[in-house]
């Protein structure tokens, strides 16, 4: 087991990737502190881990919450006494208009849930990281780092950039700490994100573009798989990435190659 012994908070381990992350994990050693705001999604996610052999708890929490956030790190460390790897995967797509219709609500809203989330959720966990070094994934996107044609996404687009501005300079500050920090950047990856997608008037304001072969080179168009992505996450979460800090990696199939 690559993981045994270690301690890790998965953000949105509901579903998607981060629940998918945080099966991999915990069947490679790590208990799992599965965090979200739907309690009988952690529910599920933690119970699986169990019936499997290995050890969660479910964390109720708003990653956009100082509070919560802090509460929540501190539930963590109360049931194991350290934290040793941390996924901040939680985010939002938010509302996709065109730029004279999105509403600074909207804007606000998808900030402060995709980048200051990220912020609370690395910031409160760092004094624990601390003490033994470790491991923080960033969940970013193609949006924003590669790709810039998904017309109206501007509000998601800037967080994910943000995410990987943020993950540099982390890295940087955290090295001397044993503390490494990276940042995955997913293309199309079969997940329920997107029912927190408001899309609104986007048809007049888009560029057309057809792929005949489909979007994705690799897979002729078929979109990736969490589980794909949780073996990236795996890898950064492992020794295996002991030298690896301060970098993006994407997950698309080439995808973000054809259609930046």
């Amino acid at each position: 087991m690559q993981l045994a012994g270690k301690v890790a908070l998965i953000t949105g381990a509901g579903s998607g990737i981060g629940k998918a992350a945080s099966l991999l994990l915990a069947q490679e050693g790590a208990k799992i502190a599965a965090l979200g705001r739907t309690e009988d999604e952690l529910q599920e996610t933690v119970t699986k881990i169990q019936q499997a052999g290995g050890e969660a708890i479910p964390v109720c929490a708003d990653i956009s919450h100082p509070d919560e956030m802090q509460q929540a790190i501190q539930t963590i460390v109360n049931q194991w006494g350290r934290l040793d790897i941390v996924f901040a995967n939680a985010g939002i797509n938010g509302v996709w208009a065109p730029i004279e219709e999105l509403e600074p609500q909207e804007w606000n809203k998808t900030i402060n849930v995709n980048l200051t989330g990220t912020f609370l959720t690395v910031k409160y966990a760092v004094p624990y990281l601390k003490k033994q070094g470790g491991s923080v994934i960033i969940t970013s996107s193609v949006n924003g780092t590669r790709i810039f044609s998904n017309t109206g996404a501007t509000a998601y687009s800037c967080t994910k950039a943000a995410q990987v501005a943020f993950t540099k300079m982390v890295a940087l500050e955290l090295a001397k700490h044993r503390i490494r920090v990276n940042v995955i950047c997913p293309g199309a990856i079969t997940t329920n994100i997107d029912e927190s997608t408001e899309q609104r008037d986007l048809e007049e304001i888009k560029e057309p573009v057809e792929f005949p072969e489909g979007r994705i080179p690799l897979t002729d168009g078929k979109p990736g798989s969490s589980e794909q992505v949780a073996q990236l996450v795996l890898f950064l979460a492992s020794d295996a990435s002991s030298h690896i800090t301060g970098t993006e990696m994407w997950i698309d199939g080439g995808e973000s190659l054809l259609q930046a």
